[in-house]
C-alpha cells in the first residue's frame, strides 16, 4: 500500500545532501517510503553526489537532504569553512594543560569566566543520558565544536566590549527588542520553510526553546562583564519583587541582541560538556549557524540590535570598581 503523503524531493531533482558534517550537491535518483505499509511513513531517497563515483550512491533519510537554495548554498559554504578552520587548528595545535578558549574570547579582555551553567539540552528536552556532563577525561577527548560567527556580528561584539569595558557604559534595560523576541521573530520567518509536523519543524521549535533556556541560565553566570554585574543584581531583584514592572520576567525578556551574541560565542564550550552524539551536534550546529546567518543580514541587524548604551554614573562606577578589587 503506497503512503498517502508525497515525497518532498522528486526524481532528478538537484539538492544538497549531508555526508558526515558537510553538505554536498547531489541528484535525487529515486525515492521510496521507509515503511510501505504505513500511510504516514517518512521517505528515503537514493542520491548521487555530484562529482563522486556511482559507488557512493546511497539511500538517505529525508532529514539529510536540503533544498538547493541560495541560503542553503551559503550554509554549505560556511560549514566547509568551519571544517577547514578545525583541520588547520588540529594540525597545528600542541598538547597543553590549559583550558582551550573559544573564538572571540579575546574580546572579553581580562574578564574571567565563572563556573559554567548546569548543562541542559539545547533541544529543549532531556533525553536519557544524552546530555549528562561528561567526565573530565572524556571531555578532553572530544573534538572542538565551532559555530560560525559572521564578520558583521564579530564587529558588533567588539563594539559591545569597548562600550562596556573601555567607555564604562551599560546597556539600558529592559531593551526594546529582547533576546526572546529576536528568537521568536527568527522562528516565525523560518517556520514557513519547513513542512508542518516534520522533524525539521520540531527541531526548530526545540532549538529556539533551548537557546532561550540557555540564555536565562547562562546570563548571570558567564555572559556578563564585571562592570555589568551590579546592574544584573538590581535587575534580578526587580524580577523577584511582585509589584515591579519586571516581576516574573526572564532574562531573555529583558536583555537583548548583544548578550545573545555573547551566548553564541560561549555555546561551543557548553555543548562540548554534553554527551550529545555527533549527529545531534551536527544538526544543532546547522540550526545555530542558520540563526547567526540570519542575524548578520542587513535588514535583521537594523531591527534587532537596537540596545542603547548609557554612561554609568559615578556612584555606579565607584561601586563596580570596588567590587572588582574583592
Amino acid at each position: 500500500m503506497a503512503p498517502a503523503n508525497q515525497p518532498m524531493y522528486s526524481k532528478d531533482e538537484k539538492a544538497l545532501c549531508f555526508h558526515h558534517e558537510l553538505l554536498y550537491e547531489a541528484k535525487v535518483l529515486d525515492s521510496r517510503p521507509v515503511d510501505p505499509n504505513d500511510k504516514k511513513s517518512a521517505y528515503q531517497y537514493k542520491v548521487h553526489y555530484k562529482g563522486w563515483k556511482a559507488t557512493w550512491d546511497d539511500w538517505v533519510p529525508q532529514d539529510r537532504l536540503r533544498k538547493l537554495t541560495d541560503e542553503n548554498r551559503e550554509l554549505a559554504n560556511n560549514l566547509r569553512k568551519e571544517m577547514e578552520v578545525m583541520r588547520r587548528g588540529s594540525s597545528s595545535q600542541k598538547p597543553t594543560s590549559h583550558k582551550k578558549k573559544t573564538d572571540l574570547s579575546s574580546t572579553r579582555g581580562s574578564e574571567g569566566r565563572e563556573t559554567p551553567v548546569a548543562t541542559t539540552s539545547l533541544a529543549g528536552r532531556k533525553r536519557g543520558r544524552d546530555f549528562e556532563v561528561e567526565r573530565e577525561q572524556d571531555f578532553r577527548a572530544r573534538p572542538a565544536i565551532r559555530i560560525h560567527m559572521p564578520d558583521r556580528l564579530k564587529s558588533l561584539l567588539v563594539d559591545d566590549w569597548e562600550n562596556i569595558t573601555k567607555n564604562l557604559q551599560i546597556v539600558k534595560l529592559p531593551v526594546e527588542f529582547p533576546a526572546a523576541a529576536i528568537l521568536d521573530m527568527y522562528q516565525e520567518q523560518e517556520m514557513p520553510k519547513r513542512v508542518a509536523g516534520s522533524a525539521e519543524a520540531d527541531i526548530l521549535e526545540e532549538v529556539i526553546a533551548g537557546v532561550k533556556e540557555y540564555f536565562n541560565k547562562a546570563l548571570g553566570r558567564i555572559l556578563l562583564y564585571r562592570f555589568e554585574r551590579d546592574q544584573y543584581l538590581d535587575i534580578y531583584k526587580r524580577t523577584e519583587h511582585p509589584t515591579d514592572d519586571l516581576a516574573g520576567k526572564t532574562m531573555s525578556e529583558i536583555y537583548g541582541g548583544e548578550h545573545l551574541l555573547r551566548l553564541f560565542v560561549s555555546l561551543p564550550e557548553l555543548i562540548a560538556q554534553t554527551n550529545m552524539d555527533p549527529q545531534s551536534v551536527n544538526r544543532l550546529r546547522e540550526e545555530l549557524l542558520k540563526i547567526t546567518m540570519w542575524l548578520s543580514k542587513d535588514d535583521t541587524v537594523g531591527r534587532v540590535f537596537t540596545s542603547e548604551y548609557e554612561t554609568a554614573d559615578s556612584e555606579y562606577v565607584d561601586k563596580a570598581k570596588g567590587d572588582e578589587k574583592h
